[in-house]
């Protein structure tokens, strides 16, 4: 998955489709994304210690992150995403579209004598 979190992202499908929104959460497991302000629904609830008014909570649900594309910082474009080595061993997040870094995966790893 290349998507992380707080990234900036665009909705490809759903009644949600064109917004751009950041990213939440990331269930790698399930292969889904919380996003801010996405797929809210309502949830009753009880009154209790915790909750003391009761009533409706407003909560964001989880979409397939198939359904979303990275927004390129510099190009502001929805984007692909590829991986890049540099000359030293570190690997970056890269925009398809510009080629320019995203953000950086992993440092360079040092070198053995």
């Amino acid at each position: 998955m290349r998507v992380n979190k707080n990234d900036l992202v665009v909705v490809l499908t759903g009644p949600s489709r064109g917004k751009r929104t950041k990213v939440l959460e990331i269930d790698h497991e399930s292969n889904k994304i919380k996003l801010e302000g996405v797929a809210v629904v309502k949830k009753h609830v009880r009154k209790s210690q915790r909750n003391p008014r009761g009533g409706q909570l407003s909560l964001e649900m989880a979409i397939p992150a198939s359904n979303v594309q990275v927004i390129c910082p510099k190009c502001d474009k929805p984007t692909r995403v590829g991986v890049r080595y540099d000359e030293n061993g570190a690997k970056y997040r890269t925009c398809k579209k510009c080629k320019t870094d995203i953000s950086l995966i992993s440092p360079a790893k040092a070198k053995k004598k």
